[in-house]
Formats: structure tokens, C-alpha cells, sequence
């Protein structure tokens, strides 16, 4: 990718309830060029549905014009579901899928839920659903808005999914400057 909204990865990862067998199921998609969080969404469940539900909302959200975007991901049920190719289908969404057997080859997503799990304050364990909807939703706002990414050269996700390079980095030579 050269810039954002050419390729997001996506995937879905699991987070442990308090009870025995409770679990919640953080779906997320990530602009590889920007590691902007573009989508996100908490779920009771695993499903085709969901993950065609938040696909179109985050192509919309992010105004995806067919043929311009590839999203990529691992070889999970939800991932290759006839649903979810049809919708990337009727979206002019190209997509890309992990080679068989290979557990690394989505790094970007995978980096991306380790720093949310090793983060100070992930509880491990949620009391329910909605406290961890709000626990997602305050690592999300700190991810693309506050968090300097080492691999996007210490800027936060958003300076560079809106463009705003060039003047954190003005700004940044100006202080150093003075």
C-alpha cells in the first residue's frame, strides 16, 4: 500500500468473559498503509452477518469506490463464507486471503490485537459485554489518536490516515527549531 484505504487486513479475536465458556468476539479491520482502526465492532457471536455488516459500514464510512481497496485476511470460516465474498463482490472489493497453513502471514492485524492484549490495563477477563465494548472502544480512540506507532514512524495512525504527515512533521522541526 502507498497510501490508506488500498488494503485493510481484518480479523476477529476472542476475549474471555468471566464465566466459563462466555466469550465476546472483537471484530476489527486495520488499514495496513496507516494501521488506522477504519472499523470495529464487539459481538455475543462469530458470523458471516456481523463480519458483512461491519465491512460495508466501514466502506461506506470510508468512502470506498469499487476497485480500490483490497482487504486481506486469514482463512477463518467467516473470512471465506460465500456471504462475505458476494458482499466484496457487489462492493468491487478485491480480495486477499492468508496461504494455507502460514499463521503469520496477516501480521499487521496480528500486531495489532497483541499491543491491544499486552496493554497495561486489558483485564483479560470482561464481566460482560458491554464493559468490554467500552474497554474496546476507549483502546481504538487511543490506538488511532493518542498512540505513537513505531511502524509508521512514531506518528499516531491518524496523522497519517488524513494526510497530516507533513505538518506533524513541520511542527516537530519547528519545536526542535527553537
Amino acid at each position: 500500500a502507498t497510501g490508506p484505504n488500498q488494503v485493510w487486513s481484518w480479523d476477529i479475536t476472542k476475549l474471555r468473559g468471566v464465566n466459563k465458556g462466555e466469550s465476546y468476539f472483537l471484530y476489527t479491520i486495520l488499514d495496513i498503509f496507516s494501521r488506522y482502526v477504519v472499523g470495529w465492532m464487539l459481538a455475543d457471536r462469530e458470523g458471516e452477518d456481523l463480519a458483512c455488516q461491519l465491512i460495508g459500514e466501514s466502506c461506506r464510512k470510508e468512502g470506498i469506490v469499487a476497485e480500490s481497496l483490497t482487504i486481506h485476511s486469514d482463512r477463518g470460516s467467516v473470512m471465506t463464507a460465500t456471504s462475505t465474498a458476494k458482499l466484496m463482490e457487489r462492493l468491487g472489493v478485491a480480495k486477499s486471503h492468508s496461504r494455507p497453513r502460514v499463521p503469520d502471514d496477516n501480521p499487521f492485524i496480528e500486531a495489532h490485537y497483541k499491543t491491544f492484549k499486552y496493554q497495561p490495563d486489558f483485564p483479560g477477563t470482561f464481566d460482560g459485554i458491554e464493559t468490554a465494548r467500552r474497554h474496546c472502544q476507549r483502546f481504538v480512540h487511543w490506538y488511532n489518536t493518542i498512540h505513537y506507532h513505531s511502524g509508521i514512524a512514531y506518528l499516531t495512525p491518524l496523522t497519517v490516515h488524513t494526510g497530516q504527515v507533513e505538518a506533524v512533521r513541520n511542527k516537530r522541526q519547528a519545536a526542535l527549531d527553537k
